[in-house]
């Protein structure tokens, strides 16, 4: 257990939000009350909110389920499954995707109603809220709307049955794959991909045949999640036709897959005109490994698109030696962040501690993306040098990090990054390496001052880790566990200097 010093209260009350305002003649301004008064995510008090439910504009109305959605308070859960009985159609459907997103399972049964709507939006979006309370018991009902007259319908039936239970609802995926619209055969045979039976995952691979190239994709995308051997004929067919849409998804199943015998079809479309096809080859050849690989890799450290650069690189990670020690080194002055990034996960990857002193550089990179490699790479290099930085940064980084991704780039190079947000987990995993499960007085006291900025909710999400330490067949350890794996003592903290 990781001894933890007791977390002084939150200073400050919560922020107050006013309610809003139901005396106005407008139905425009009712509305714009509403919009404004959940705009910072709390209310105090929700009855006007609920009250405006009754409201004679539809339109406020709707805003009103729709608020109460983005709010998820719970205590709004028997008003809004009365509003399922709206005339106006709209109203329904804010009203079924607000109780989705609360999430309560006493919504089950009105929600269960609401497939039987007139209206095929509010069928739909009952699916997906269902799908949201992930109750099992539901399964019976959705399976029965397998056959809806509405393609959006059945496509939501197709992901709630795949994600709830696909061995159950085998028969209606079954009827689902046989549908005359491609985007519900495509759902589900990345439903039946979610299933733990071999048995269904060669059904999903007679779909690679589909007249539809995303249900060729979605079949693809299945193979390579299970590593389907048999499928690998097909894919390689794949290759050969004149239809480019679905290469990347055919190249990166390739690649999981494992097969030596894709490896020069894997080579030659590394020299893809299209710099994405290109990537894809790049990568799937990384994780394949053939002795023909990292000559194509060292090649693409210089191509002309920063994507292939950087998927060359991490191939290296895989592929490498140490003799590639200068040309990854060389990488890190790319102008592109991606590029820099694969370079410093080649580096930790291949354990090449003569780049650490480099590497530490890179702690302090414009980039998040170039920070986050770096922190992983330092601590799987167990690099006692980089241990000042990485404390520094454990104090500046945030423990939780919700915001959306960010740019890293600019102009057309630009690309969403999350990488801020798993920096504070990264370096809490690089400083448990460091100390080697030894207690070192600076790393332990940082990290007992980490633990103490936390809750209980906090320490129990799931990790957020770089990307060399994501598993396919591995879940993530959560926070809680970063921390006991970095603080293996449980020595009295006072007694640490």
């Amino acid at each position: 257990m990781v001894a933890r010093p007791r977390r002084p209260p939150r200073r400050g009350s919560p922020r107050r939000t006013r309610p809003p305002r139901s005396d106005s003649s407008l139905a425009s301004e009712r509305a714009a009350s509403i919009r404004e008064s959940v705009q910072n995510g709390t209310v105090d008090d929700i009855g006007p909110l609920l009250l405006a439910l009754s409201d004679p504009v539809s339109g406020v109305r709707e805003t009103a389920a729709v608020a109460l959605g983005v709010l998820k308070d719970p205590r709004a859960g028997t008003t809004l499954a009365t509003a399922l009985h709206d005339p106006d159609a709209r109203v329904r459907a804010a009203a079924v995707e607000a109780l989705g997103a609360i999430g309560r399972s006493t919504s089950r049964e009105a929600l269960e109603s609401a497939l039987d709507d007139a209206d095929a939006e509010v069928r739909t979006k009952a699916a997906f809220a269902l799908l949201e309370l992930a109750d099992p018991r539901s399964l019976p009902l959705l399976e029965r709307r397998a056959d809806d007259p509405a393609p959006s319908v059945r496509r939501a039936i197709a992901i709630a049955l795949g994600r709830l239970g696909p061995e159950a609802a085998f028969p209606a995926l079954e009827r689902l794959l046989g549908d005359s619209v491609d985007r519900v055969r495509r759902e589900a045979v990345l439903a039946l991909g979610r299933s733990g039976n071999p048995d269904h995952w060669a059904i999903a691979r007679r779909y690679l045949r589909d007249p539809a190239r995303r249900v060729r994709v979605a079949a693809a995308v299945v193979a390579g999640r299970h590593r389907d051997r048999g499928s690998v004929p097909l894919l390689l067919d794949l290759l050969t036709t004149p239809e480019t849409w679905e290469k990347p998804a055919v190249l990166v199943a390739l690649g999981r897959i494992g097969d030596p015998a894709a490896a020069p079809a894997l080579v030659e479309w590394a020299e893809h005109p299209s710099h994405w096809i290109r990537v894809c080859a790049v990568h799937a050849l990384g994780e394949l490994a053939p002795p023909e690989a990292r000559a194509v890799a060292l090649k693409h450290l210089h191509d002309p698109y920063w994507s292939v650069r950087g998927a060359a690189a991490v191939a290296l990670g895989t592929l490498g030696t140490p003799d590639d020690l200068p040309a990854l080194l060389a990488l890190l002055k790319d102008d592109h962040p991606w590029a820099r990034r694969g370079a410093i996960y080649a580096l930790g990857s291949l354990g090449l501690m003569e780049a650490a002193p480099r590497l530490r550089e890179e702690l302090f990179d414009s980039a998040a993306e170039v920070r986050l490699a770096a922190v992983w790479a330092l601590g799987r290099l167990r690099d006692d040098g980089a241990r000042d930085d990485l404390v520094r940064l454990l104090y500046q980084t945030r423990p939780t990090g919700d915001e959306p991704p960010t740019p890293e780039a600019s102009g057309e190079d630009r690309l969403a990054s999350d990488a801020e947000s798993r920096l504070f987990d990264a370096v809490v995993q690089a400083l448990g390496r460091l100390s080697h499960g030894l207690p070192d007085p600076l790393i332990h006291r940082s990290l007992v001052d980490a633990l103490g900025r936390l809750s209980e909710e906090d320490l129990d999400r799931l990790a957020r880790l770089p990307l060399p330490e994501i598993r396919a067949d591995q879940p993530p350890p959560t926070l809680r566990a970063l921390f006991e794996n970095a603080l293996p003592s449980a020595a009295d903290d006072e007694d640490v200097g």
